[in-house]
């Protein structure tokens, strides 16, 4: 009896034993409570956890989103300005749901329809804001099936510009990532805008939807969204130290949860991992010889800045890979000259790359260098 207990001892001891020697995952250490769930890193665009996140999911609100990126975009090319009036339509007046009560027949500045949308999330104010610049709903709605194309956007299919429910209209939580991303890496204005507290048109006051404002350090922005099919939903990005993270919340049962998945998202991002500015474009990372050339090699440098964010235990465990075109080029030799890749890795997976290039020209040796460069190869081929 007791020998058998010792084996049963033994053979626990040796289990635990190999399960401690196995390599610790940081990646697996968090689950979301949500049914689709993606956190991004803004600067490197690295996913640092996903669940489900190419699922196509009703999006609600989030949607407004994409609405949002066309408001800003028709300011850039110039096809808006902040100024201009937007008409109210009767169908835009009728809008349910989330609104800044707009009124039928009155004409409202581009700026206060963007800011409706943004900070109560304005069903009014998106049909007003997609007639005005496309003519039609219908029209500004393929307008952002057309972006959501350009963007990569596979997993995503818009039938509104609101969000309300629709058959067909889903978005990934990848995709939305996607989005979010672009919309804050090109128009970081709208951070100022999301993070606004109330808004206050007509004379109503509403206050911001986004639970995290105040609550959660360095949040100002991005979307709440609620439908009964889409359940709670939620963008949300904060700042800490330089690091910007976005967490996008989809299908969670309460605004409790809805709340409380996204802290927990944040938190894990901004406590596990560490941005390192690991490289500058123009650093030196390697040399090609150079046959018949006025010098032997040429060195080659980095054409990007490299930025990585890391697990905080795992900087150490990083290694760099360079994949040369070749070992040799003939003279003469251009600057520029594209030669390879360098890339950081991390357990066999690229976190960044940047293409290498030759730092200098250097012309062809004369007639007695070369004859002189021939007969120092010879003799090493002898050795060799």
């Amino acid at each position: 009896m007791k020998s058998g207990k010792n084996r049963f001892i033994s053979l626990l001891f040796l289990v635990v034993l190999f399960a401690s020697m196995l390599p610790v995952n940081i990646y697996a250490q968090f689950e979301s409570s949500a049914s689709s769930a993606i956190l991004v890193e803004a600067s490197t665009s690295q996913v640092l956890y996903e669940k489900n996140s190419d699922v196509p999911m009703p999006p609600a609100s989030i949607t407004k989103i994409m609405t949002l990126l066309l408001g800003f975009e028709a300011i850039s090319k110039g096809d808006a300005n902040w100024d201009d009036l937007v008409n109210v339509s009767e169908n835009a007046w009728r809008m349910e749901g989330s609104k800044m009560f707009l009124e039928l027949g009155s004409k409202v500045p581009y700026r206060e329809i963007i800011k409706g949308i943004s900070i109560v999330s304005a069903n009014d104010g998106c049909v007003a804001l997609a007639e005005h610049l496309s003519g039609s709903e219908k029209a500004f709605v393929a307008l952002m099936n057309q972006r959501a194309k350009e963007l990569g956007m596979t997993n995503s299919t818009f039938k509104n510009c609101t969000g309300l429910p629709e058959e067909g209209h889903v978005l990934s939580a990848k995709d939305i990532a996607t989005l979010s991303l672009y919309l804050v890496q090109n128009y970081p204005e709208i951070l100022e805008i999301e993070s606004t507290k109330e808004f206050t048109f007509n004379n109503i006051r509403q206050f911001n939807r986004n639970p995290l404002l105040g609550v959660y350090e360095g949040a100002d922005g991005l979307k709440t969204g609620w439908t009964e099919e889409a359940g709670y939903c939620l963008v949300a990005t904060a700042k800490q130290n330089d690091i910007r993270l976005i967490a996008v919340i989809l299908n969670t049962k309460s605004e409790n949860e809805r709340k409380t998945a996204a802290q927990e998202m944040l938190t894990y991002g901004f406590k596990n991992f560490k941005l390192l500015e690991y490289k500058k474009a123009g650093e030196i990372v390697d040399s090609v010889e150079v046959n018949n050339g006025k010098k032997p090699s040429v060195q080659l440098k980095l054409d990007n800045d490299i930025k990585i964010i890391v697990p905080v235990t795992r900087v150490n465990d990083l290694q760099t890979v360079i994949s040369k075109d070749s070992e040799s080029i003939k003279a003469p030799v251009s600057a520029d000259v594209s030669m390879g890749k360098f890339e950081v890795k991390l357990d066999g997976q690229t976190l960044a790359s940047s293409s290498i290039s030759t730092t200098e020209s250097i012309d062809k040796a004369g007639f007695f260098k070369r004859l002189l460069n021939g007969i120092l190869n010879i003799f090493k081929s002898f050795k060799k």
